[in-house]
């Protein structure tokens, strides 16, 4: 007499969820940072000026490393 098999069951797979990336250091999220604008001889500064955070090019997330 041979013993009844179980039925195999299957576990199902779930993809892995990504772990959130901490906000840039150098812009804090936003992807901009602001720098003084100098002018003239002596420097003095007139202003300030806003460009792409070159730590995370923009993105406003952490570089990974």
């Amino acid at each position: 007499m041979s013993a009844a098999k179980k039925p195999v069951t299957r576990r199902r797979k779930t993809a892995a969820a990504k772990p959130e990336s901490a906000p840039c250091r150098t812009c804090k999220g936003s992807g901009e940072v602001s720098r003084t604008v100098r002018v003239g001889r002596k420097q003095r500064p007139v202003g300030q000026q806003t460009g792409l955070c070159l730590a995370c090019l923009g993105s406003g997330e952490a570089p990974t490393e």
